[in-house]
């Protein structure tokens, strides 16, 4: 081995071959191991740190999000129902059976009630049928009607006993399943159910008492032997559902159906944002220029999804004639439409200010909040929930309801409701857009400087 040095650089010779130092230095250092490390190993103890410090903060924030969403649903179930919901007692007859259901009703103020009875004139009202047109029309939840002639048909089948007697001809109960067939099927029905059946075994009672006190025994044994019922059953009721909730695909659209379509707006969000890196257009496009690019190419595909989503409920025999005849369909897609505007954009804003890391946890938040207000009436529920009022997915249950069974019109609400929300995320989202373009920048100015520096020292 020898070593000739040189002005310039030293020589080395080792067997022959000769390596000059700054040959050296070019030399390229040598590439990490792959995959050749163990979970314990001291090297990797920054990164293990690290790895247990971003599950524990991750778990931690997990704990909070159940708490402190998750809690909203919860509470939405747990006390239901917290207030009663709003019903009439309309008495046309104006005698003894009105009188005894009506005061039985208003006397029925127990905290197991779920109805708080007010009782209205019949003045106010054309007829029964009048009455059923205001419960449609959400004047009330309920409507018991005591029918005109109610007392003098039982007087009547006293005095010539009658086969035909039919004591559920005395009251009707006007509802509508359709405006919340929870609350229908859970709350207001059964309770329907037992309150009447008290009231008429009641006044049965009362009334054979004065029937046997005021009739002879031969009179009283006619009256049990043509017409019982006169006797055992003077009065029952009915329950007239004026606009049933019979599309069994419905439940679908106005409570499932609308998780799903807020992850389908998630999946076109993911969808563009991957386009957008894949393609490199992301880091090219000036910022006026990249805004456009999202909302126009996010508007373009809200707008494809929402008629296959619509056609999807409509290939499974969901009728929208009901209430505007062919344009029911056309009303349900731009529904679908505009709801997806509302509840994506709010998505497509957010993950540029979240960014994707964090987003699960403002989409889990939207998706619980959202369906907390749609299970059962917001007036059942403690006053917390009075927001749901103002957020999509009410608003979207409410329009369905009312294409596919002629509920209340208020579409003209709902629809108000949606473009406000959609409104506010055509305003957010380029915000968030020039805010992150502008951290960027700064991010990018800082690791620059450094180097500048270093070219100047050079």
């Amino acid at each position: 081995m020898s070593i000739h040095p040189s002005a310039s650089s030293s020589t080395i010779n080792i067997n022959g071959r000769s390596h000059t130092s700054a040959e050296k230095e070019k030399q390229p250092a040598a590439a990490p191991r792959l995959f050749s490390n163990n979970f314990t190993d001291k090297e990797l103890a920054a990164q293990r740190k690290e790895y247990i410090k971003s599950l524990v903060v991750g778990c931690f924030s997990m704990v909070i999000l159940m708490f402190g969403v998750f809690s909203i649903y919860w509470g939405a179930l747990w006390k239901v129902p917290d207030h009663k919901l709003p019903g009439w007692v309309v008495d046309f007859d104006g005698s003894t059976i009105g009188g005894n259901v009506t005061s039985a009703l208003l006397a029925d103020v127990s905290s197991t009630a779920r109805i708080s009875w007010t009782q209205r004139a019949a003045s106010d009202f054309s007829g029964p049928d009048d009455v059923g047109d205001h419960v449609v029309d959400q004047r009330a939840w309920v409507a018991v009607v005591i029918h005109a002639g109610a007392t003098s048909t039982l007087n009547a089948a006293i005095s010539s006993p009658n086969s035909s007697y039919n004591g559920s001809a005395a009251v009707t109960v006007y509802a509508v399943e359709a405006r919340n067939e929870n609350a229908f099927r859970s709350l207001i029905r059964p309770y329907i159910m037992t309150t009447m059946a008290t009231i008429s075994q009641s006044f049965a009672q009362w009334f054979g008492t004065q029937v046997a006190a005021s009739t002879s025994s031969e009179a009283l044994a006619s009256i049990l032997q043509t017409a019982p019922q006169i006797i055992t059953e003077p009065i029952s009721y009915t329950i007239d559902n004026l606009r049933p909730f019979n599309v069994p695909v419905a439940s679908a659209i106005t409570f499932v159906g609308l998780i799903y379509l807020l992850v389908l707006c998630f999946f076109i969000v993911l969808i563009g944002s991957g386009a957008r890196m894949a393609s490199g257009i992301e880091m090219k496009l000036t910022t006026k220029s990249l805004i456009k690019v999202r909302l126009y190419s996010t508007i373009a595909l809200y707008f494809m999804i929402s008629i296959f989503y619509s056609t999807l409920s409509r290939a499974f025999q969901a009728n929208f004639d009901t209430k505007f005849g062919r344009a029911g369909f056309f009303i349900f897609w731009m529904l679908n439409f505009v709801g997806m505007l509302s509840v994506g954009l709010a998505l497509e804003a957010m993950i540029t200010l979240l960014t994707p890391r964090f987003m699960p946890f403002f989409m889990i938040s939207w998706i619980i909040t959202n369906v907390s207000v749609c299970f059962m009436p917001i007036e059942v529920l403690p006053h917390f929930y009075r927001y749901g009022y103002a957020f999509p997915f009410y608003n979207v249950s409410g329009a369905v309801r009312t294409i596919l069974f002629g509920t209340k019109n208020q579409l003209g609400l709902h629809f108000g409701v949606l473009i406000a929300w959609t409104v506010i995320s055509l305003i957010t989202l380029p915000l968030f857009q020039w805010n992150a373009r502008r951290m960027m920048a700064n991010a990018a100015a800082r690791a620059a400087a450094p180097q500048a520096e270093e070219k100047g020292k050079n």
